[in-house]
């Protein structure tokens, strides 16, 4: 009979201790899982890059849109490169895409985009005569940008950007004039008062030629809020003239909204 009361007595005490027990953890959640880029299985496209940048190509493009479009016939193919932001970096590596295959630029328009900022997006299109041109120039384009990328300095107030070549081609003489041939640099900045100081340090820093001026309102620019300087010159000054305004325009950016400028990929300037 003890032996009973004393394992019922046993029971109750576990029984209680057991309630007074803090309860198991709930098991912690996984992180949502960041959604893949959707595939493209079409045939025309070629790849996505920074700058919310895509490749396309057109292997035969309609004979009456290559009459509305301007572009000489004997393109029968063409490499599209369309972007958000980064006009200058676009232009560059294009630039780069002409000298390493056979395909020309044969139109390069300056949107106003920049997703809302104060800059540019980009239209470029290449011609050639056999599509695997048009579709080398798109891709050389975009593997060039993580490069011309690297001297984009963006920030809710305002953006910076340097270029630099040493030398010019084609899309640069068709976007800028550039000389072909030589050492070219532009300087952009967001807003437009920054891009006017630099484009005085540029100057006033090394012995550069000017080569184009543009503001919001004239120059070439969408009506956009920056302003973009373009020289030539010697190689060595044009790299001095860009990393004289590259100092100046950073120290000025970052008054207006105390972020801290750094670069979209990395200097290569």
């Amino acid at each position: 009979m003890k032996d009973d009361l004393v394992e019922k007595l046993m029971d109750e005490v576990m029984r209680k201790m057991g309630s007074t027990e803090a309860p198991a953890a709930a098991p912690a959640e996984k992180p949502a899982a960041k959604a893949a880029p959707k595939a493209c299985n079409l045939t025309e496209f070629v790849g996505t890059a920074i700058g919310h940048t895509v490749g396309l190509v057109i292997a035969n493009v309609d004979p009456l849109l290559h009459e509305k479009m301007n572009i000489d016939r004997k393109y029968r193919s063409i490499g599209i490169v369309g972007a958000r932001t980064g006009a200058g970096p676009h232009i560059f590596a294009a630039d780069e895409a002409v000298k390493a295959t056979n395909s020309e630029v044969v139109l390069i328009e300056l949107p106003r985009d920049t997703e809302g900022g104060g800059g540019h997006g980009s239209l470029i299109l290449f011609g050639a005569e056999d599509v695997s041109d048009a579709r080398r120039a798109v891709e050389v384009t975009l593997s060039e940008l993580n490069r011309t990328f690297g001297d984009v300095y963006g920030t809710p107030a305002g953006h910076l950007e340097f270029q630099y070549t040493a030398r010019a081609s084609h899309a640069l003489h068709k976007a800028f004039g550039a000389p072909l041939g030589q050492a070219f640099g532009i300087t952009v900045g967001a807003p437009a008062a920054i891009g006017v100081l630099m484009a005085d340090t540029a100057a006033k820093a090394a012995t550069v030629v000017p080569v184009g001026y543009a503001s919001p309102g004239n120059g070439g620019t969408s009506h956009s809020n920056e302003v973009i300087f373009m020289f030539t010159g010697d190689s060595g000054a044009v790299r001095q003239a860009i990393i004289a305004a590259r100092e100046v325009g950073k120290q000025v950016l970052s008054t207006l909204d105390g972020a801290e400028i750094v670069s979209s990929t990395k200097p290569y300037i």
